[in-house]
């Protein structure tokens, strides 16, 4: 069964699509079978997947409405297949912004994409939701379709405000909706080592989340932003870029942490995460969503590398 994972934070301009497209190709590039799921209407997660979001003859829309199965809605990208970094899409367009509308008098409206999900889950090792920047109807599809969040977060002030709202949310999801998501980690994004504030809150991430804090860190990169005009995420419009590499160490590092998606279905949970005294703003988050991940090897990114 697939491991499901939303992309989310509620702060916009954090990386959320960049590391959703950058993720799915990186997952495929080190062999894993991967599943993209754009929840947002603006649908930049399927241009950036080289899919036009004008030509979509079925999209999450019509999953949603479940007028459409995952399986006739989803496509694949030629441009991802010729770079050996396919995966498959369920794109998105402005249609979708109609959908939280039409879906408000519907039965089970907050569980349409977990139960759309349980008919593919079997032909997918990851299944990547990239998430609106707001807590909508459409997001709280994501969160109760999915096992655990990874939240992209710059290293900066505001950025900690948006994940104390972002860990409330999740707490109330895990309380209410669905009893085993968890936060899966903090990526760090858009780190430039140079910046002595940035360098600070990174470390204060660290005392304060323990091994929540993927080790991977995503630096500030050119060539991450100019892969999206040519419709195709950085790892495969420029594989040799600083950031691009740092997106394969990423995948590489999350299926070397990961379990199998059994045993996020568990009842049993991980010993909570331990920390030293905190100097972030507290964030009340349950043991249970706190469960920490098994430990494994990880592949180091060099941030300093040309």
């Amino acid at each position: 069964m697939a491991k499901i994972f939303c992309i989310a934070n509620q702060k916009g301009g954090v990386g959320k699509t960049t590391t959703t497209v950058n993720l799915a190709a990186g997952l495929a590039k080190v062999g894993q079978r991967v599943l993209m799921i754009d929840l947002d209407p603006q649908g930049n997660a399927t241009m950036g997947s080289g899919i036009d979001k004008r030509q979509l003859e079925l999209t999450v829309y019509d999953v949603l409405l479940e007028s459409a199965s995952v399986a006739e809605a989803r496509v694949k990208s030629d441009k991802l297949v010729e770079a050996e970094a396919s995966y498959d899409v369920l794109g998105a367009n402005r249609e979708l912004a109609g959908a939280e509308v039409e879906m408000v008098a519907l039965d089970r409206r907050e569980k349409r994409l977990r139960t759309a999900l349980a008919a593919v889950g079997a032909e997918y090792d990851f299944v990547l939701i990239d998430c609106p920047p707001s807590l909508s109807l459409l997001t709280l599809n994501g969160l109760c379709a999915a096992h655990g969040v990874i939240v992209p977060m710059q290293c900066e002030y505001f950025a900690l405000e948006g994940l104390t709202d972002l860990v409330n949310t999740i707490k109330q999801v895990h309380a209410n909706l669905n009893k085993n998501l968890q936060i899966i980690g903090l990526l760090r994004v858009m780190f430039d080592p140079r910046i002595t504030l940035q360098q600070q809150v990174s470390e204060q991430l660290k005392s304060h989340f323990g091994d929540k804090v993927f080790d991977t860190v995503i630096p500030r990169n050119v060539r991450l932003a100019e892969a999206p005009s040519y419709g195709l995420p950085g790892v495969v419009f420029d594989p040799a870029a600083r950031g691009s590499q740092a997106f394969i160490a990423f995948a590489e590092e999350l299926v070397a942490k990961m379990p199998p998606a059994s045993a996020f279905a568990s009842s049993a949970v991980a010993p909570p995460v331990t920390s030293p005294p905190r100097v972030v703003p507290d964030l009340p988050i349950p043991d249970d969503v706190l469960a920490a991940a098994p430990s494994a090897s990880v592949v180091d990114t060099d941030q300093n590398s040309a």
